[in-house]
């Protein structure tokens, strides 16, 4: 992202506060510091996943996606939440209301919405590591090209 910046001319900066394995709540839990320390123009939301994958409540999700939204909005920061899906086998129910959460927070809060930030890569088991959870590098231009569409507007 920080070179597509670089080479569109953008003159912001790329800070990567994430953490591998963080969930909406630890996530919730850090961002007011790392708020006050950056002042962002932007903040990018990618969480959630892990909740998922451990099957917690989606209305935990809900509750801690949209504190953090109200968090940058409060401060003039504009969002774009990275919407996320979880493996079919968590069942019908919870998976149609884990992917549906993204698309209820970003109506109901307007902010920007990439549907679901890994389309082209969560098909190819080769854009995965051994785990099948984390993408390799050869994945990383296939995220940011479904991602700048969305993150586009917010620059200008």
């Amino acid at each position: 992202m920080e070179a597509r910046l670089k080479e569109k001319k953008q003159p912001f900066r790329v800070v990567n506060a994430s953490i591998s394995g963080s969930t909406t709540s630890g996530g919730y839990a850090r961002l007011p510091a790392l708020l006050k320390e950056h002042r962002p123009q932007i903040l990018i939301i990618e969480l959630g996943c892990n909740d998922g994958l451990r099957g917690l409540p989606v209305e935990s999700v809900r509750k801690n996606l949209l504190a953090m939204i109200r968090a940058a909005q409060r401060i003039d920061c504009e969002v774009l939440l990275l919407g996320m899906q979880i493996p079919p086998n968590y069942g019908q129910t919870y998976t149609r209301q884990f992917a549906d959460v993204y698309k209820k927070i970003a109506k109901k809060t307007h902010v920007a919405l990439v549907p679901f930030f890994l389309k082209g890569v969560a098909e190819r088991d080769d854009l995965f590591q051994p785990d099948r959870l984390h993408p390799v590098k050869e994945a990383q231009p296939i995220i940011l090209d479904n991602v700048w569409p969305h993150l586009l507007p917010l620059l200008q």
